[in-house]
């Protein structure tokens, strides 16, 4: 962790799982002041950390959560932003607040709104990093963001299909964020991770009791697994946390020209993503109708990436 004063980090997803240790080791960091997003109220931080209500499950929400950070930030800037919060149900059949498929709508728009908000109060040399997963070669094709957001009678959707398909929309959103001109005109760094099949993480809270206790002790039997099937090895929380944290904090980074950051049986490697994930016309749509979705404005300024896609 390099020593930086007066260093701000906003984060979503930090309170359970990889997330929270995440958030153990960029609190210890000297200087650094981190503000986290988070529903309810039965949760631990480590001292010092400023905790602003966030519901993802409503745009509203999310707005009201950004002006927050804008006021408490100030005249500062926030240098690192991490976007890590989840969901994964059983099914596709639950809405958010605003009427949309939930795991699309607190996966992906909801986090997509905070990046537009938050974007013009990120520093120079800034770092994004969105979390998303190696399931997303599995989303549905063709893709079809307003099919994702109501998906209904032959557009149905599985819960697990609903995550892959979040989750390739988490990558196409690191990939047009680092296509805008803004990006590379005040070099931030923009990262979208994969900590692969983690244990112990609050994705498993939506899933039935059964299907939470065989995850819960699957661990080493994933990891016997991943032996000869990478995909299949179960890291552990505080792994895929401290890499998440080494990501965000600068201590890792991917190579000149890629964006994408994957734990492969424990390791970080920088593969490259789907062919759907780096398409530059996907990205495009995505973008145009999320924006669309949450009642951005084109003159929003933060609606059109201009460079080809990485």
């Amino acid at each position: 962790m390099d020593d930086k004063s007066d260093r701000i980090m906003v984060m979503t997803g930090a309170t359970s799982g990889l997330g929270a240790y995440a958030l153990n080791r960029l609190a210890l960091a000297p200087g650094t002041r981190v503000i986290v997003g988070a529903r309810g109220s039965e949760w631990q931080v480590p001292a010092g950390v400023e905790v602003l209500p966030l519901d993802l499950a409503s745009l509203a929400d999310v707005r009201s959560f950004a002006e927050a950070v804008a006021r408490r930030v100030g005249n500062a800037r926030i240098d690192i932003l991490v976007l890590n919060a989840g969901v994964q149900t059983p099914t596709a059949d639950r809405r958010s607040v605003d009427g949309f498929e939930l795991t699309f709508a607190v996966n992906h728009l909801a986090h997509y709104l905070l990046v537009q908000l938050l974007l013009p109060l990120m520093a120079e040399s800034g770092r994004l990093v969105i979390t998303t997963s190696n399931l997303h070669e599995s989303a549905p094709t063709p893709f079809d963001p307003a099919a994702l957001a109501h998906p209904d009678g032959s557009r149905r959707l599985s819960g697990i299909r609903a995550y892959s398909a979040s989750k390739l929309c988490n990558l196409l959103t690191a990939q047009a964020i680092s296509a805008l001109d803004e990006t590379e005109a005040r070099a931030l760094t923009v990262i979208a991770y994969n900590p692969g099949m983690t244990e112990g993480t609050s994705l498993m809270n939506e899933q039935p009791k059964v299907v939470r206790a065989i995850m819960q002790s699957a661990g080493p039997i994933f990891r016997l697994l991943g032996a000869v099937r990478p995909g299949l090895y179960m890291a552990t929380p505080e792994r895929s946390g401290n890499v998440l944290a080494e990501l965000a904090s600068g201590a890792a980074t991917p190579p000149a020209g890629k964006i994408y950051a994957s734990l492969v049986k424990g390791e970080l490697t920088f593969p490259t993503p789907s062919d759907l994930a780096r398409s530059s016309d996907a990205r495009d749509l995505l973008w145009r109708e999320s924006a669309a979705m949450v009642g951005l404005q084109p003159e929003h300024g933060k609606t059109s990436p201009t460079r080809s896609g990485r």
